[in-house]
């Protein structure tokens, strides 16, 4: 065959795995095929493959294999890092990364392998040195764990389709509460854990689950953010909420043992046809079922453990917990947020932002990112918009919305006869004049306020109370030219001139009386 080796290449082959050599070296240094290298280690009797472990101080001469091997390492040959394994071990433990520690390693050391070599070496001290997981036991009235799973096909307008099972699971007794929905919403997660509530007789201190959509916005094991409404759930009934860490489904173990065992003992292989003859069986399951078993961990019945527990519960708010619907909306352009079809105005500086809203049947509050409350408007139909005075920026709102008085009053400013004027004008046009009221402010732009006055007396006085009429007698006033008085000109005689003429015009007077003849 052509693909067979010399017989020379072979008891080289063998001679190196007998020196410790790995298949990958091997393979490398001889230009071959791993799995040729494998294939022909097999030839070799398996006490030539993993020899025992000679006695302290026999004397062997095999110094390839460690006298005492870690435990977990897997039979095979040597690695080429095992002669470093101590400062492996120390710098390891230090923290170091597995390139710097190879790096050390060629440097300090003379090592001539590669950096894979060490790296297959660590990953084997890894195995070696991986921890156990640790159980956490919790105690009687404690702890609450919840999670999704698919229910049994159930008939939904003549098709088959499998819901979705919300089961919650005490840690401490195993007691649980299974139920049915179609969608995985926040508002049936509410309801369920509610039913559950009721249904346990009282409330965990801590609720654990995962970063279900439902309950968590943003996924974070330090900092979650978590779904407003289930926050304020979690207020009404007393309960800490707690996700679990990303993509770590043993942090809730005991729940996910438990969907298991709903999925398997009561709902494989079941039909139903609608969803309450689903939640009706799952009822009866847990109560004739499974809190009668032996439990395979706490090796008691849960329904005698449950008793235990039930004493430990917090007890249940007098009410249940509102109901309301919610959700994230942007603000309009014109300052309003839809709700329901209908608008709700929010202060100006949220304009273009996102805010969250609540309703119900009377009320809609609306509150920022820190859940603080910026809003409340009583309900309107809709197509309908609900505006407050205080979310119109003053510079919004025009003068006809502020009422005559307000005009009035800026009139007045103008002069005593142009606000006679406007409020005649106003008594005599009603609320039409607003307008014209509006037209007489706007005039203090273009003529003297002494000139409006002015003309304001002429109109009043010709009972004229149109503004046409008003802005021409502006124009002619502002237009006339004021007369001066000059105190000399060639057409006016000096005073001296009339005080001679009047004393002549005296003396001719006298003279006339004393002798009528002349």
């Amino acid at each position: 065959m052509a693909n067979r080796l010399e017989m020379a290449e072979v008891q080289t082959i063998l001679g190196l795995l007998e020196k410790g050599w790995s298949h990958r070296r091997i393979a490398r240094e001889l230009g071959v095929n791993r799995e040729t290298v494998r294939r022909y280690a097999g030839l070799r009797p398996p006490s030539e493959l993993n020899p025992a472990n000679p006695p302290p101080g026999s004397g062997d001469s095999n110094d390839s294999k460690p006298a005492n091997p870690t435990p977990g390492f897997f039979a095979g040959p040597v690695s080429s890092c095992e002669p470093f394994r101590e400062f492996i071990l120390r710098k390891f433990d230090e923290g170091l990364s597995g390139v710097r520690i190879w790096q050390d390693l060629v440097c300090d050391h003379g090592f001539t392998n590669s950096y894979s070599a060490l790296k297959r070496f660590l990953q084997r001290l890894n195995r070696a040195h991986e921890l156990p997981f640790r159980r956490m036991e919790t105690p009687a009235g404690e702890q609450a764990q919840v999670d999704f799973g698919t229910g049994a096909w159930t008939l939904k307008d003549g098709k088959k389709r499998r819901p979705h099972v919300l089961r919650i699971t005490l840690s401490f007794s195993r007691k649980s509460y299974s139920e049915v929905v179609w969608q995985q919403t926040t508002e049936n997660f509410i309801r369920c854990l509610e039913n559950a509530f009721r249904w346990f007789g009282g409330v965990p201190k801590t609720l654990i689950l995962d970063n279900l959509k439902a309950a968590v916005i943003r996924a974070d094991w330090f900092d979650p953010d978590m779904n407003p409404k289930l926050m304020d759930f979690a207020k009404h009934y007393g309960v800490v909420i707690l996700p679990t860490k990303p993509y770590t489904p043993r942090h809730k173990g005991k729940i996910e043992s438990g969907i298991k065992y709903v999925q398997d003992n009561a709902l494989k292989g079941k039909l139903f046809t609608e969803l309450a003859e689903q939640n009706v069986y799952l009822r009866h399951w847990e109560t004739h079922i499974a809190d009668t078993r032996i439990h395979g961990t706490t090796r008691q019945q849960v329904k005698k453990l449950f008793e235990i527990e039930k004493t430990s519960l917090q007890a249940l708010p007098l009410e249940s917990f509102p109901s309301y619907l919610e959700g994230e909306r942007t603000v309009h352009r014109d300052g309003h947020v839809e709700v329901a079809k209908a608008y709700y105005s929010v202060p100006p500086e949220y304009l273009g932002r996102k805010l969250w809203v609540r309703w119900d049947s009377r009320f809609v509050r609306i509150y920022n990112h820190r859940l603080e409350q910026v809003a409340i408007h009583s309900c309107v139909q809709p197509g309908r918009f609900h505006t407050l005075r205080q979310h119109l920026d003053d510079r919004k709102i025009s003068a006809v919305e502020r009422g005559a008085e307000f005009l009035l009053a800026k009139a007045f400013r103008i002069g005593p006869w142009a606000g006679r004027w406007a409020r005649a004008m106003i008594d005599a046009r009603g609320i039409e004049g607003l307008r014209v009221l509006q037209g007489l402010l706007s005039l203090t732009r273009r003529y003297p306020l002494e000139v409006l006055n002015q003309a304001s007396q002429h109109a009043l006085n010709s009972q004229c109370f149109r503004l046409r009429p008003l802005r021409e007698l502006c124009q002619r006033f502002h237009q006339q030219p004021a007369l001066e008085f000059s105190q000399a000109s060639p057409l006016i005689r000096p005073l001296s001139e009339y005080q001679n003429l009047i004393r002549v015009s005296f003396q001719v007077s006298s003279t006339t009386k004393e002798d009528p003849t002349k």
